[in-house]
């Protein structure tokens, strides 16, 4: 079950990077605007349907994964969308990635690689409990809210770039959480039963939050600041609620040492990803 979560993981952070690299190049084929104008002018282009179709695949592998396995592992391999898309947006928007950047790519999977191997993710369980849900929407919500104020007009633009992307990260994380147990209700129960529990219209108001949150992160500032936060940010924060929701488990004591260590090589290659890629703001969300 552990390597099926971690496959279905990989394909899904590959589609959603696939979505996201064809939408870009569509987006670029047509006139400057919004409203119904321009999505109707998206819609006649091949590109913009191979991208939502990426991303629907995305979505239906997320699912598959966090119901197969743990969340501490599931959500850090979307991690892997980042370089992901760069690989498929240099050849499809003819662009060139410096030697630079292929480095920066193989640390990301390398770090990604030391983290899962030394935390080694395992067991859990699909649901939990209101009395474990309440204190976890209370933080989670509380945090996103607090970061939103700290990130107020008139702020540095990397520091509001920064929370914004934070609590995009910590609406993500906590997005996977309800989809997990949602989608496990379905898969036990049935479509009534997905349809009338909370986690279902839960997952989607909070995917919707942290989809806007990152939008308005993106405009704050540059995306060397809120690509790190929201890389590491959704990873850290799923591994807490695989933890304390579900009961998963991961290696503590001097394990903690490597783990740390490839959080940072992460951290470090995405921030390197963001400043010698040309243009990747225009590639990469």
């Amino acid at each position: 079950m552990i390597v099926l979560a971690a496959c279905f993981a990989v394909m899904g952070a590959a589609s959603n990077a696939m979505g996201t690299a064809f939408q870009r190049k569509a987006a670029a084929t047509v006139p400057s605007g919004g409203g119904l104008r321009l999505l109707l002018a998206l819609a006649r282009r091949p590109a913009w349907l191979a991208g939502i179709g990426g991303v629907m695949g995305a979505a239906l592998f997320q699912a598959l994964a966090l119901v197969n396995g743990p969340m501490a592992l599931v959500q850090p391999l979307f991690i892997l969308e980042l370089p992901f898309a760069l690989l498929i947006s240099a050849p499809l928007m003819h662009r060139r990635m410096p030697r630079a950047g292929w480095w920066a790519v193989a640390g990301v999977v390398g770090g990604l690689a030391l983290v899962l191997v030394s935390a080694a993710p395992s067991g859990g369980r699909n649901q939990a409990s209101v009395e474990r849900w309440i204190p976890v929407l209370v933080l989670c919500l509380g945090a996103m809210g607090a970061a939103v104020a700290l990130a107020r007009p008139g702020r540095p633009s990397l520091f509001r770039a920064a929370m914004l992307a934070a609590a995009a990260a910590i609406g993500n994380a906590l997005t996977a959480a309800l989809l997990k147990s949602a989608t496990d209700t379905l898969a036990d129960t049935g479509l009534t039963a997905f349809l009338t529990t909370w986690q279902t219209y839960g997952f989607a108001l909070v995917g919707v939050g942290a989809l806007l949150l990152l939008e308005n992160a993106l405009q704050a500032g540059p995306l060397a600041a809120s690509q790190p936060a929201l890389t590491t940010g959704d990873a850290t924060v799923s591994l807490l609620l695989g933890v304390t929701l579900f009961d998963e488990q991961i290696r503590t004591g001097w394990w903690l040492v490597l783990e740390a260590l490839g959080v940072g090589l992460i951290l470090w290659c995405v921030l390197r990803l963001t400043r010698v890629v040309p243009q990747i703001g225009q590639v990469v969300e």
